[in-house]
């Protein structure tokens, strides 16, 4: 289990971020409070403090590689694979891969789409930290971890910036027996 307890001042540092991300009333649609995590990424101190707890955490973690999600996920996947040193696996919607893929359906909230990996990304038994920007109800986070089992490596955790609590997610995943780390967490609407 991901323990944040031994980052000094992480819930003061993780208070921090909070206030860096906006809240959008009424986006993408009436009644729906969006959480922009754009303005985070704007703010040089809060981008940072984000990749900074999550290389605190996660660096004795002995991952072999970040499995990170399109398009946010790339983001702050590359950044802490980098400063971990290891690589970054892309899943991606179907389509925008060029090697041999595998692939997972998934349901939205209204139909359903396909993610994938490249078939020979991640090696049977690797050590791996997927990551995205935001936890909501779990079915992109759920289909992520599909792929990654498949591929027979070990899930060290599941990262987030922001997690929508009310929404599920979390329980989705720590249902499928992952270990969820979510940095920012905001009631869902």
């Amino acid at each position: 289990m991901t323990d944040s307890s031994k980052v000094k001042d992480f819930d003061k540092r993780v208070e921090t971020l909070s206030k860096s991300i906006a809240s959008v009333p009424d986006f993408p649609k009436d009644g729906i409070l969006f959480r922009d995590i754009t303005t985070l990424l704007e703010d040089g101190n809060a981008f940072k403090e984000s990749i900074d707890l999550l290389y605190e955490i996660y660096k004795d973690s002995g991952a072999d590689c970040i499995v990170a999600a399109d398009a946010r996920g790339f983001i702050f996947g590359s950044v802490l694979a980098y400063k971990l040193g290891i690589g970054l696996v892309l899943v991606r919607k179907k389509g925008k891969l060029p090697r041999k893929t595998r692939a997972v359906d998934y349901n939205l909230e209204y139909g359903y789409s396909t993610l994938e990996i490249c078939e020979d990304a991640i090696k049977e038994g690797q050590k791996v930290i997927l990551i995205d920007d935001l936890l909501a109800t779990g079915g992109t986070a759920k289909a992520m971890v599909e792929l990654v089992n498949e591929a027979k490596a070990k899930i060290i955790s599941f990262a987030f910036i922001i997690e929508l609590f009310d929404l599920g997610g979390k329980k989705v995943l720590n249902d499928l027996g992952v270990d969820v780390l979510s940095l920012v967490k905001f009631p869902g609407h």
